[in-house]
């Protein structure tokens, strides 16, 4: 029976996403958010889960993964097909090349937006090469998909919440959104070497790291609310090179 749970969570993760996909295409980012949270808290207990009963499989890992390409990599590249959208007129034309339109059986398809479902090509593929990986144990090789859907739904949320007209100029600028895409599917699948937030002991001197790093983010949530998260992201990268020069 126990070897059942952590599969049980996985596709409660799966179900999560799912959800928030269909709030993402309706435009209710705050509710798709929340289901991205719920997954990806799932996604988490699911391993944690999984090690504890010893009940680790190879079923477990591509289902983790299927699962993982719906909440982490489906629902951001819808998410910044959104943003992207939103930085075209109802006209469906910007004021540069992007312009270009393609009208499929009378459905209007600004071709900019499209650029955000390359989220999800480049998130499909890190899971692809996650799963034939066995080095990325104590460690991830690129950012993880739940950090890159993190940072990619922080945007909206900035915009709905913290309401500042500099901050909103700038998250609807289209070429600051190209900008993060062309970034998120880069680090998704750069060869950088990432620390994973996974304890093998509580000893601080052990995972020094680790509690700053989580420190950190508690002072910069509390102070930034969700404008932290981009800069949690970074702060992430930062750290871990940080952290692969001192090993060195």
């Amino acid at each position: 029976m126990k070897r059942h749970i952590p599969n049980a969570l996985t596709l409660l993760n799966l179900l999560c996403g799912s959800i928030a996909v269909i709030f993402a295409i309706d435009d209710h980012f705050i509710a798709a958010s929340l289901f991205v949270f719920l997954g990806i808290f799932f996604d988490f207990f699911d391993g944690f889960a999984a090690r504890k009963l010893h009940v680790q499989s190879e079923l477990g890992l591509q289902l983790d993964s299927l699962a993982d390409m719906v909440t982490s990599g489906l629902v951001p590249g819808i998410i910044m097909y959104k943003l992207l959208s939103l930085t075209v007129n109802s006209s469906g034309k910007v004021d540069n090349n992007w312009s270009s339109n393609t009208d499929w059986l009378d459905f209007n398809l600004p071709i900019l937006p499209l650029l955000g479902l390359f989220i999800t090509l480049a998130s499909a593929y890190r899971l692809a090469n996650f799963n034939l990986d066995v080095e990325q144990q104590s460690y991830f090789k690129g950012l993880p998909t739940p950090a890159n859907t993190l940072f990619i739904i922080s945007l909206p949320l900035i915009m709905e919440f913290q309401d500042s007209d500099a901050m909103n100029t700038i998250i609807l600028d289209k070429w600051f959104l190209i900008s993060v895409t062309i970034l998120s599917c880069w680090l998704l699948n750069s060869s950088i070497k990432l620390f994973a937030l996974k304890f093998q002991s509580w000893s601080f001197k052990a995972n020094a790291t680790r509690y700053i790093f989580i420190i950190l983010c508690a002072v910069s949530l509390i102070i930034l609310q969700f404008a932290a998260i981009p800069i949690i992201i970074l702060l992430y990268i930062f750290m871990s090179i940080l952290d692969n020069f001192k090993s060195k």
